[in-house]
């Protein structure tokens, strides 16, 4: 009953966030401005601030090789289902395999881990593979699909992709501090503990405000059966994957399987959605699987957390 409690604040915030949205309170650009926030300002100061003072958990290794495992395995049936069941271009297809595997370890993700597991350490690894290992193939395969001439500009591109991620800095600054037991100036310290704290409240009240739709012709549904295939492999069918994997392959056990399946039932991140829109892929498939799982994963986090913590 202690993990499942740990969930009402995510429930509470979000459902501020949502009303907030319906309302209109804040305005139409809320969700950017606080969106921006989150990602430049708060959430690098909290991952800076919890890695630089506790190292990475031990159970990392087993935990984070059965949730790569699971991601490689789902993102792949969902590039396939996208090439052969739909007949896509090679464009939609990454971003189809992107919005069955890849997980919102950042907006999400962090909030989720601080709350319910209490620490940061195994999202920050998952953030830190996502950025430097996935992103990369994404980029390259997306950019393959443009047809574009290598003239060198897709491939720095590529390469400094993870150099122009404040979540990506902060995580390799403070696993680096944290291995070294090196720590922040206390002044310093203090200043990014004080906007770390404002990093989960925020992250949640953006997530509400991203669950509310607006009136645009161009927000109409698109694909329903596509989306719904992409939720199911993301919410249902990636979690079960990690869970045989660090349970029955990797013998994982207690703190480190919760962790796993965890950020494994985590829903599809919102980069899926903006990387499609920047190669002139179709936003509105990627969006709606955002949206959608973002809402099953409400449930399937909370089984998750009912069976395993």
């Amino acid at each position: 009953m202690g993990v499942l409690a740990a969930f009402v604040p995510i429930w509470a915030l979000t459902a501020v966030g949502y009303v907030a949205g319906r309302t209109g309170v804040l305005g139409l650009g809320a969700v950017d401005v606080l969106g921006r926030f989150v990602f430049y300002v708060a959430m690098p100061a909290a991952l800076l601030d919890t890695l630089s003072r506790r190292p990475i958990a031990g159970f990392a290794g087993e935990g984070v090789a059965a949730f790569v495992g699971a991601t490689v395995v789902v993102g792949a049936v969902g590039f396939g289902v996208a090439r052969w069941g739909f007949r896509r271009s090679l464009g939609e297809q990454t971003i189809a395999g992107m919005a069955a595997g890849y997980v919102n370890a950042g907006n999400l993700g962090i909030p989720v881990a601080v709350q319910v597991l209490g620490d940061a350490s195994f999202i920050a690894v998952v953030l830190l593979i996502q950025t430097t290992i996935l992103t990369p193939v994404i980029l390259g395969t997306l950019d393959l699909a443009r047809v574009e001439e290598a003239d060198g500009r897709a491939w720095r591109r590529l390469v400094t992709v993870p150099l122009r991620s404040p979540v990506m800095l902060a995580c390799v600054a403070g696993v680096a501090l944290g291995a070294v037991g090196l720590k922040l100036p206390p002044l310093l310290a203090g200043v990014a503990a004080l906007l770390g704290d404002a990093a989960v409240p925020s992250a949640l009240v953006a997530l509400g405000l991203s669950l509310v739709r607006t009136n645009d012709p161009d927000q109409a549904p698109a694909r329903p059966v596509e989306v719904a295939l992409s939720v199911v492999l993301k919410s249902c069918v990636q979690p079960l994957v990690c869970f045989l994997l660090a349970r029955y392959v990797l013998g994982l056990h207690g703190a480190g399987l919760f962790a796993a399946v965890l950020c494994a039932a985590l829903p599809t991140a919102q980069n899926t959605f903006v990387f499609a829109r920047a190669y002139g892929v179709d936003g509105r498939f990627p969006r709606d699987a955002v949206v959608a799982s973002t809402a099953v994963s409400m449930v399937t986090l909370t089984v998750v957390a009912v069976l395993l913590g």
